[in-house]
């Protein structure tokens, strides 16, 4: 251990983080007050520069995914991210800042003096996060993981972002947790499928016929993608794309110059698209509106993306939908109910998910097959249930949103409630989309509103848009503005008017 000198006090900005360096090690210094504090310089969660990051209301937001850390001492306070910042002891003397070369003890795992047994079912974003949360919260009793993949969870979002661009090998795909995670958090996985849940008599069945008993669980499965019920659909070369399993089934299928045909709209299918058409292969997309992405974040910005598309190769196709799946033994084309026939090597279908709620029978479910949660995540007695498989109350409304982050959130609010707390998701959903290069985030979740403007040209960016619903903020998006969504993610908790968030915008630049 030693001091390195880094910076004097005058250099650290009081808006914002300063990156210095010791050696290879990258550490942020921040302003507390009158007093600084000295971090680790990347987000644990993708190693984001932190120091581009928003300073807002006592925290650090993360500028790439808005992952939330207490500027007092670092402590994690919004996912993405797992974990709390590492710190680095430090020094002022004479106006120079010393910071030491080792950062301070991290806290282990609660000892195991608790008799109960949680389990947690789904070992995705929100399962992980969850079990995270409960050790760190203190719960030093059993925890169990159970999830129906072998391997344990990990970074779904860069599937169609980045895998089956060919960027990223399946098997780099990051893990949420490392394995050692899970020994030294005595986190139990175990690789199985729940067959049944008796929520009365709090007890589970598997698929191996063993029956376990618990004092709260958390459900946390997720979703299915939606496949197509149309003759042909069955040939080996039409693909959805959920695990890294499926990504590696594209890549082993995909070849550049062939013919790919994405089925639908969604995020999903535009992702794979611009990836699959950078991977080298043509593609088209078989879409359900004139204007993707409309509803979330309005015209302008759903006709800048796909010109993006289009200026990029990705052909669209919106009149008419696909009938059947033409092929002997494998893909040949797609036959739309209008006649057209798009040639095809392979399909890639993307049309959204069902929640994956078929073991639980004999609980109360929508119409979309989801589980009713109260504020806090909980269905009922002892059980909780977060994520895509979740419809919970938002703004007075019941909402399904189908958010990484936010099922990360939930979460963490499960696993507070699980220990006694009486915590509610008061957030604002954040998701981010990625498009031949270009990173789009969204804050809020407006399904109506009376006002738009932006600053900047979605056609060009960087621009910030802001949908207004009676002078107040409902959403906003953005590309290339990420310091500035940080500051966003933290401020719209509270009602934002428009007015005020524009001349936030302004001072923040």
């Amino acid at each position: 251990m030693a001091l390195h000198r880094v910076a004097r006090f005058a250099d650290v900005p009081q808006d914002r983080g300063l990156e210095v360096r010791i050696d290879k090690t990258k550490i942020v210094l921040l302003r507390v007050g009158d007093q600084l504090r000295a971090y680790q310089g990347k987000c644990p969660h993708a190693g984001a520069p932190l120091a581009k990051g928003a300073l807002c209301e006592g925290r650090l937001i993360c500028p790439w995914h808005k992952a939330a850390y207490r500027l007092e001492d670092g402590a994690l306070c919004e996912p993405p991210s797992l974990d709390s910042l590492r710190r680095y002891p430090l020094e002022i003397r004479d106006d120079e800042v010393w910071v030491d070369d080792q950062p301070m003890p991290t806290p282990s795992s609660p000892p195991a003096d608790d008799k109960r047994t949680f389990v947690i079912i789904g070992a995705g974003a929100a399962g992980t996060a969850c079990a995270a949360a409960l050790r760190e919260k203190g719960f030093g009793g059993r925890v169990l993981l159970i999830d129906r993949e072998p391997e344990a969870g990990y970074d779904r979002t860069v599937l169609s972002k980045f895998v089956i661009a060919g960027e990223m090998p399946p098997d780099e795909v990051p893990p949420l947790r490392d394995e050692s995670f899970y020994s030294e958090q005595r986190i139990e996985r175990i690789n199985s499928d729940v067959m049944g849940l008796d929520a009365p008599n709090r007890a589970l069945r598997l698929a191996d016929g063993q029956s376990l008993n618990y004092d709260a669980a958390v459900i946390a499965t997720g979703g299915i993608p939606k496949s197509l019920s149309l003759p042909g659909a069955d040939l080996p070369q039409v693909f959805v794309l959920r695990s890294r399993a499926q990504a590696q089934q594209i890549l082993t299928t995909a070849k550049p110059g062939q013919r790919a045909v994405i089925v639908g709209d969604s995020f999903i299918g535009l992702e794979s698209a611009s990836s699959l058409r950078q991977y080298g292969l043509d593609v088209t997309v078989l879409a359900r509106h004139a204007i993707p992405f409309q509803a979330q974040f309005g015209e302008a910005v759903g006709k800048a993306i796909r010109a993006l598309h289009e200026v990029n190769g990705v052909v669209f196709h919106t009149d008419g939908e696909a009938a059947q799946i033409e092929g002997t033994g494998k893909v040949e084309a797609v036959l739309l109910d209008n006649g057209q026939r798009l040639p095809a090597d392979l399909v890639l279908v993307g049309i959204g998910v069902t929640p994956a709620t078929t073991p639980f029978a004999d609980l109360p479910k929508e119409k979309d097959q989801s589980l009713k949660v109260d504020g806090g995540m909980r269905v009922t007695d002892g059980l909780w249930a977060v994520g895509d498989i979740a419809t919970f109350p938002l703004n007075g409304q019941p909402q399904r949103i189908e958010h990484w982050r936010l099922a990360q959130q939930q979460a963490r609010i499960a696993a507070a409630n699980m220990l006694g707390g009486d915590e509610r998701y008061l957030d604002v959903p954040y998701f981010w989309t990625w498009h031949f290069g270009k990173n789009y985030d969204y804050l809020g979740h407006a399904e109506a509103w009376d006002e738009v403007e932006f600053k900047g040209d979605p056609d060009h960016p960087p621009f910030i848009g802001l949908f207004g619903k009676n002078g107040v903020v409902a959403a906003a998006v953005a590309c290339d503005q990420e310091r500035t969504m940080a500051m966003l993610a933290e401020r719209m908790k509270q009602p934002l008017s428009v007015d005020e968030a524009w001349r936030l915008i302004r001072d923040f630049a």
